[in-house]
């Protein structure tokens, strides 16, 4: 382990009073958290912390060490910060979903590094939200509500599941007037639809309709082929069939019994202390992405 991330973790552990505090407040495991002050008290050849009944303490080497130490991090983090601040270079890591990543984040990205060009840029997409810390990512682009509260995200926007068919498709069928009524029609699932079941409407109570679809793809472009040769009725996130909509060669279905919109938001782990690099994509994006029209609202028609 590294030495200063050594010291960091005592200083850690004595603002938390505990082992396990520190472990929560740093993301690290308990035992290696307990590892470090053990690597620590072995280098400098005396104990420095002493459980209480309530907490741990310092020893009188801890009270020196953990001195000394504060001043040493405080240089480190300084010297960083001075050179971060001044140069717009390395590595950023951004990940996305594969679709909206493919067609929006991946041209302002190319965009963003003729205007940086030493920043070098990973972009992931994937469509399983990856962790940033664990991953190494320094900005997500997600779609849906945040689940931890820990990271910080800016709403982009919004979209809807919209369902949805070809108008070749619909010319067969009377007017769609109830979910119910999809038991009557070829239906094109996801995989990854959960018991082949779709739910209607904003609230938990809303319809929820079991389906017995005739075609089931992983992939998301597949499925609008399927629906645009007009194979049966399928759902998406408004932003994956936002031009055939609005071209006619797709249909909106049942607007009023669609589900609460998801947002678009950027997240990162800490807005406080961002390398200049990561700031500068954070402020790019948000000024470029809100004026997509795919995420605005989707007024029902």
């Amino acid at each position: 382990m590294d030495r200063l991330d050594e010291l960091t973790i005592f200083l850690e552990v004595l603002n938390q009073g505990s082992l396990s505090g520190a472990a929560r407040r740093l993301r690290r495991s308990a035992p290696a958290v307990t590892r470090a002050i053990a690597s620590l008290e072995q280098r400098f050849g005396a104990r420095l912390v002493e459980r209480t009944t309530r907490r741990l303490a310092p020893t009188e080497a801890g009270i020196r060490l953990a001195e000394r130490a504060a001043v040493v991090l405080s240089h480190y983090h300084d010297a960083v910060q001075d050179t971060a601040e001044t140069q717009l270079r390395g590595l950023l890591r951004i990940t996305a979903p594969v679709l909206f990543g493919r067609r929006h984040v991946a041209p302002l990205v190319m965009e963003f590094q003729t205007l940086h060009p030493e920043i070098q840029i990973e972009l992931n997409l994937n469509d399983r939200n990856l962790e940033l810390i664990e991953q190494g990512v320094d900005i997500a682009v997600r779609i849906g509500h945040l689940e931890d509260s820990s990271k910080v995200a800016r709403r982009l926007g919004e979209v809807h599941l919209v369902m949805v068919a070809s108008p070749d498709y619909l010319a067969d069928y009377e007017v769609i007037q109830h979910p119910a009524e999809l038991a009557h029609h070829q239906t094109i699932l996801s995989t990854y639809d959960t018991f082949n079941e779709w739910r209607f409407g904003a609230h938990e109570e809303g319809p929820r309709i079991r389906l017995a679809p005739h075609l089931l793809f992983n992939d998301v472009e597949t499925r609008r082929l399927a629906v645009l040769a007009g194979k049966g009725i399928a759902r998406f996130l408004s932003y994956q069939v936002a031009e055939d909509l609005a071209d006619g060669t797709l249909q909106r279905l049942l607007p009023a019994y669609e589900p609460l919109p998801l947002p678009v938001q950027l997240v990162v782990q800490n807005i406080q202390r961002m390398p200049l690099k990561v700031r500068a994509f954070w402020d790019f994006a948000r000024e470029r992405l809100t004026q997509l029209p795919e995420i605005q609202c989707l007024k029902g028609k």
